[in-house]
């Protein structure tokens, strides 16, 4: 073998094993950081992290892959599961979510079984705008006869009975809401709140773009737990809405980032 092609093998194998230890260490790394770090193409780096994945080191996530030993939660669980899943503590949550709505506010209800609680309890005030992109929840709207409702198109996705795509995304660039009620698939302190579905997160960023406030929905089981996809960091967030079940954790973070909590 050629002395040349023994040392693109042994670069080759020292870069990865330094992007392992990266990801041991911080969790998760991003594609154009190492092409800038080792100074190697974007390809080179994906074709590392595709060998990393092949050797259950990482899980490819947008932008970079996460450490195998971070994701916790690989499947995502089927939309009439969510439906019977802590319904008490949805309730609840989506109670006191909606008695924060005013009237006069726009506000954004993101998809999930906890929004569609928040909008069941909703006021039904002429004055108040929803925007949405969930089937179940624009149905619960619609029982409510003065409130303005509008429904962000774009692709069904028949398993979250939601709509995802470019187009709903481009739906928010006209828009400027005062508060997003954002849904959980995960919530760590450390990773920040993450998703499944990987179109989810991208429109979850837009979501948060377009919110002068940003509240966060969740039951309790839900913290901990780290998907493939990332939203933001928690530190983005303005109030936390969960259950009295939450760990104290949770409380110090929320208190040390400045970040209103709720306990339903």
């Amino acid at each position: 073998m050629a002395e040349g092609s023994v040392r693109i093998m042994r670069d080759t194998s020292e870069r990865r094993r330094q992007i392992s230890a990266m990801l041991k260490s911080r969790g998760s790394v991003q594609v154009i950081a190492l092409s800038e770090q080792f100074g190697v193409s974007m390809q080179t780096i994906r074709k590392d992290l595709h060998y990393l994945e092949e050797h259950g080191i990482a899980t490819r996530a947008y932008g970079g892959a996460i450490s195998s030993e971070v994701v916790t939660v690989n499947t995502e669980p089927a939309i009439e599961t969510k439906r019977v899943e802590h319904t008490e503590e949805k309730e609840r949550i989506g109670q006191l979510a909606a008695s924060l709505v005013k009237s006069g506010e726009s506000i954004m209800l993101d998809s999930g079984t906890t929004a569609l609680q928040i909008a069941r309890f909703l006021p039904d005030d002429e004055d108040i705008t929803v925007v949405t992109n969930d089937f179940d929840v624009l149905s619960a709207l619609t029982q409510k006869r003065n409130l303005k409702i509008i429904m962000l198109g774009g692709e069904l996705r028949r398993k979250s009975m939601a709509f995802y795509g470019a187009q709903t995304v481009a739906a928010l660039d006209e828009l400027l809401l005062d508060k997003l009620f954002l849904g959980v698939d995960g919530f760590d302190v450390e990773r920040g709140i993450t998703t499944h579905y990987e179109p989810e997160a991208q429109l979850n960023r837009k979501m948060v773009e377009t919110a002068r406030q940003v509240i966060a929905v969740t039951d309790s089981s839900k913290f901990g737990k780290v998907c493939l996809n990332r939203i933001i960091d928690i530190s983005e967030l303005d109030v936390l809405i969960t259950d009295s079940a939450a760990p104290d954790f949770i409380d110090d973070a929320a208190e040390k980032l400045n970040i209103k909590l709720y306990k339903a």
